[in-house]
């Protein structure tokens, strides 16, 4: 096997070949020396210039409890930053991710504190994205420039010095991520984005810091002394003890059955009540989930204290999680088998290097152990189980120093925080959609206003109250305009105010030609009939062939015959009866009196398309007696409304 083909510090960690998780923020940071500086002064520079950050931000940080992991920033080590979104070379930048899952709040603290480092060093540029793009403009759409959509907004959104900021289009329809960087730079006060996409962003995060704090939910619970020790020394693995219990598999759970780390006392075991510490969400993840005590863990009785049942129970699903915690981290380390095992192995299987076997077939198991040995072989290896094994040891360590139940005994423990918001959240919710619905409501008054202001003569129908001044004649127009507007995958576009130019359409021209391609052809023996024919076939733009003599022969006699065909068939039918030709609302006639000439005058009189469609909708709206229905959806979507048939069957 070749090694191209095993390594794993290929490019399948390069953005083409993976993507973004669906619940991770992304950000990086370029400082603005990138431009002027060495390589090598950037670099220093990025050193101090991350310190410098960590230090700012930690006063917000430091007693947040995040979902997954908390917020972190590393420098990049190539000219393409795996988190980059970008296939171009990188300038020197620091960068980072932060894996929100069901917690969105730290998304947007996240956001909080990336505009907060804006704001604190005026010399870089921040760039935010998760899975769904420029997440910062779809906060905004309402308010957006009408040119930017999700296509073109790549390396255009960037934050800097407390503003949003979009690239403009007339300066770069396709910036690169350079020199996007260099404009910045260069013209701020160009790319600064309008104030009411400022307004809406900056309203997004403007309860935060405080906000962050209402989002902790502090609780009593009754926990072993060794849980309540590792919990005292570092308070942010209760998020990894959370989602080791609500990610519990069949695997898992057998550690918890056990409890041989965190329980090495069994049911003898003394419970000490502490206040724990996490967010909502997190809360909110342990307090709804149904889970029974293992049978070696020590339950107080319920029917004795309630009270001391539930902080029992509560502490229960934590140290269970906890333990499933360690032994899978310290499993995992020891394999080294992580997330980019896994990234590793679908790159062997999308590569073809199992050769379509069967899994757990003998050839299967020799390529997936050769897999392996290869993988403990990369420098991969040791980074993942270095990292895997982090909390591991650092449990270890915590556990490692001398520690008792009599520590936490006697201690005051403040009462825990109301939970009333986890069963009340309709008035948040409802405000939140409230919200939304009068940015849409404005959003739609404004864009109607403009149209108006813009074409004041195309106000339609609709624009009227007065039924009596409403022409037949406007609903052909919308449905020709309705007609000739392009729709594509997203849907067809209805024109409200039926502002759109005319389609140059010569009626007269049309049928005529019509007419000429379809009837049979006299013969030749008629002089008239040869110059209307060659008359009206020189003013028509056909392409000629070499051997165009042929062509025309046998495209004749085609027309003939289909011609003669499509006539005998349509003499059988009433279909022709059923339309309004031109001139018949004008003409009158006395039933039983017409002659050849007048038959042979209503095979060529063309079909009146306004007049026939105007009564078709008509008669479609009367039958629905006032009810919704086809006629009334349409013409209300085109902004035409018609008065309801009060007279129909008298």
């Amino acid at each position: 096997m070749a090694t191209s083909t095993l390594d794993p510090e290929a490019s399948i960690f390069s953005q083409k070949h993976s993507r973004l998780p669906d619940d991770t923020v992304l950000f990086a940071i370029f400082p603005d020396s990138f431009v002027s500086s060495s390589a090598a002064d950037v670099s220093s520079s990025l050193q101090s210039l991350h310190l410098e950050i960590l230090h700012t931000i930690s006063s917000y940080t430091s007693s947040y409890i995040w979902q997954h992991e908390p917020f972190s920033l590393s420098l990049s080590t190539s000219a393409s930053c795996v988190c980059s979104s970008s296939h171009t070379p990188s300038p020197p930048h620091l960068h980072g991710k932060l894996r929100f899952g069901d917690n969105l709040e730290d998304e947007w603290f996240t956001v909080f504190l990336l505009f907060e480092i804006s704001r604190r060093f005026e010399r870089v540029s921040i760039r935010a994205w998760d899975n769904d793009g420029e997440f910062l403009l779809i906060e905004a759409a309402f308010y957006l420039p009408r040119w930017i959509n999700p296509e073109n907004s790549q390396n255009r959104v960037f934050i800097r010095r407390g503003n949003l900021h979009i690239i403009p289009r007339k300066r770069f329809p396709s910036p690169n991520l350079v020199d996007a960087l260099k404009f910045l730079i260069n013209c701020e006060e160009e790319s600064c984005a309008a104030d009411e996409v400022q307004q809406v962003v900056k309203n997004r995060i403007a309860e935060y810091p405080e906000r962050a704090r209402r989002n902790m939910h502090q609780v009593r619970v009754r926990v072993p002394a060794s849980v309540a020790q590792v919990l005292k020394h570092e308070p942010c693995l209760i998020s990894l003890a959370v989602e080791a219990f609500y990610d519990r598999d069949i695997d898992t759970m057998k550690y918890a059955a056990k409890m041989e780390r965190f329980l090495s006392g069994g049911r003898e075991e003394e419970l000490v009540c502490v206040a724990v510490r996490m967010s909502r969400a997190l809360y909110a993840q342990l307090v709804q989930q149904n889970f029974q005590a293992p049978k070696c863990y020590p339950m107080p009785s319920r029917s004795e204290d309630k009270s001391a049942y539930m902080e029992a129970e509560l502490g229960m699903k934590i140290a269970c999680g906890l333990e499933m915690m360690y032994q899978q981290k310290r499993r995992e380390g020891d394999e080294g088998k992580g997330s980019t095992w896994q990234k590793y192995k679908e790159f062997l299987e999308k590569g073809g290097y199992f050769e379509g076997l069967l899994p757990g077939s003998k050839e299967y198991r020799r390529l997936m152990e050769s897999a392996e040995e290869y993988y403990r072989r990369s420098s991969s290896f040791s980074r993942t189980s270095e990292m895997l094994s982090a909390p591991v040891r650092r449990i270890d360590e915590i556990l490692a120093l001398p520690y008792s139940a009599e520590d936490f005994r006697g201690q005051e423990v403040p009462p825990p925080d109301d939970d009333a918001w986890l069963y009340g959240g309709e008035d948040e919710l409802s405000s939140a959609l409230q919200e939304r619905q009068k940015e849409m409501e404005l959003y739609n008054s404004k864009l109607t206003k403009k149209q108006q202001l813009k074409n004041p003569q195309d106000s339609g129908p609709e624009s009227s109250s007065n039924y009596g001044d409403f022409g037949l004649d406007e609903i052909a127009k919308t449905m020709q305009k309705f007609v000739d507007k392009v729709s594509s995958y997203k849907g067809a576009e209805v024109p409200v105010e039926r502002n759109l130019e005319e389609v140059d359409l010569d009626v007269d021209r049309f049928f005529e030609d019509m007419e000429l391609a379809m009837k049979p052809h006299e013969h030749e023996d008629s002089d008239n009939d040869v110059d209307d024919e060659e008359g009206s076939l020189s003013d028509m733009d056909f392409d000629e062939s070499e051997d165009g003599s042929d062509n025309e022969d046998g495209e004749e006699t085609f027309m003939h015959t289909y011609s003669d065909a499509l006539n005998n068939q349509l003499k059988n039918t009433t279909l022709e009866k059923s339309f309004v030709r031109a001139g018949d609302h004008s003409l009158q006639k006395n039933e039983g009196t017409s002659t050849a000439t007048e038959d042979m005058d209503e095979e060529f009189r063309p079909v009146d398309v306004d007049l026939n469609l105007v009564k078709s909708l008509l008669d479609s709206f009367s039958s629905q007696q006032g009810q919704a229905g086809p006629a009334s959806n349409l013409l209300g979507l085109m902004g035409v409304q018609l008065p309801r048939d009060d007279n129909k069957g008298k």
